[in-house]
């Protein structure tokens, strides 16, 4: 079979299409593959006992649509230590973790971590047309008087997906 086809209803089966394709009506599937959705996820630099490096993600503007760029919870901490001196007297000395998240450049997310977790996350507007999105992100960490620090990050997970509230109602 070769040419045009026309059809008003019917059933194709196993159907590749080897070019665009442009649907004007509603498209309903409950099986797709493909990327709606996009998510990429990494570990954190490590070095020894501490988080410390960058990580960079940069979300192509390639699409006809509007999308949100969507980072879940990364969560770090440093850590408290005990130490003994000489005579036996205790006392304590912190290690900080310290998360940087910029934005095409500009700083979006700042904050130090001691004994206490903090957390970073974020939804990202990426309207068509506007550019790439380029995400830095920058961890670092030290110890008191230059010591070792013992610090940890979670791994991070980027979720790109177009932006649409069809079907969606929230007040």
């Amino acid at each position: 079979m070769s040419g045009n086809v026309n059809a008003n209803s019917g059933t194709l089966n196993n159907v590749t299409i080897n070019q665009n394709c442009r649907i004007l009506g509603k498209l309903s599937a409950n099986q797709i593959e493909g990327d709606i959705v996009k998510t990429v996820g990494k570990a954190f630099p490590r070095n020894g006992s501490y988080a410390s490096g960058t990580i960079t993600v940069t979300v192509y503007d390639d699409q006809a649509f509007d999308r949100q760029i969507v980072v879940p919870p990364v969560l770090f901490r440093g850590g408290k230590h005990e130490n003994f001196n000489s005579n036996n007297q205790q006392s304590y000395w912190y290690s900080t973790c310290k998360l940087q998240v910029l934005k095409n450049g500009q700083e979006i997310f700042q904050q130090p971590a001691t004994d206490v977790s903090r957390v970073f996350s974020s939804v990202i507007d990426m309207p068509a047309g506007h550019g790439h999105v380029t995400l830095t992100f920058n961890v670092s960490s030290y110890g008191a008087n230059n010591w070792t620090p013992t610090t940890s990050i979670s791994d991070l997970l980027v979720v790109v997906m177009k932006k649409s509230t069809a079907g969606i109602s929230i007040s």
